[in-house]
């Protein structure tokens, strides 16, 4: 049986990101889905001042739940971890294994938006107010932070600005809310920007990334930026299809 891939973007992405990674995969046989969340994407007409991250954890178990899938690969990058680990603690007899690219779950209580921080959050909370309506977190310069990223070319550029839209807030708001269910799925870390050695500093003093080093783990090193379906696609899709479900 042809291994089942649910690919979830992060922050202002929708599906079209996974484009190169998805069909590498095809090309091996490969089920995916890749996935618009609700107000990114081809769905972004969908945003609202309510959309938060429990609607996206919704999104992805109803796909799971109308397709029939099981014994699924469940793949969040940066915020969509926070999606699948939601998804996989609501329906973990659908999932074999997930996958974290550049990311990790985040502890059971904790927003996205303190992630990084208080100082952080305060700067996003004040571009919601003063560049995305209230509600709405812009998208990044994808120039600015491509430039210091050899293998991030005009066209990898060009597919980010492109497929990128304001960030409903109260999806980075919302704190995480998880029983525990998730916790005897195993798990893979791609590690993109920080290497295993930097995750294991910093576990110990920074909560955020406890449960990166807890539980049946195993870590595959991809050095690039944070966004490797971008700047390598064809080693992502590698790593992806060397995983055991």
């Amino acid at each position: 049986m042809n291994t089942t891939y649910v690919l979830v973007p992060g922050f202002w992405l929708g599906a079209s990101v996974w484009r190169s990674v998805a069909d590498a995969l095809r090309e091996h046989g490969r089920v995916v889905h890749a996935v618009d969340l609700a107000g990114m994407g081809e769905r972004a007409h969908l945003a609202s001042p309510e959309t938060n991250l429990s609607t996206h954890i919704d999104e992805v178990v109803h796909l799971l739940e109308q397709e029939n899938l099981h014994d699924v690969v469940l793949v969040g990058h940066s915020y969509g971890a926070l999606v699948t680990t939601g998804a996989a603690d609501r329906v973990p007899e659908r999932v074999a294994r997930l996958v974290y690219v550049d990311t990790g779950p985040l502890p059971d209580g904790m927003a996205q938006a303190d992630f990084e921080g208080p100082d952080a959050r305060m700067a996003n909370e004040n571009l919601v107010m003063t560049h995305g309506e209230g509600w709405k977190l812009p998208p990044p310069p994808w120039a600015a932070l491509a430039a210091e990223v050899p293998e991030v070319d005009d066209a990898a550029v060009a597919t980010l600005v492109e497929g990128s839209q304001a960030q409903p807030w109260l999806t980075a708001a919302q704190p995480v809310e998880l029983t525990g269910a998730w916790e005897r799925l195993p798990r893979t870390g791609v590690l993109c920007s920080f290497s295993l050695e930097q995750l294991q500093q910093m576990a110990p003093h920074a909560p955020a990334f406890a449960h990166m080093v807890e539980g049946d783990w195993t870590y595959v090193e991809l050095p690039t930026w944070h966004w490797p379906m971008v700047s390598r696609p064809d080693d992502l899709a590698e790593v992806l299809r060397s995983v055991n479900g």
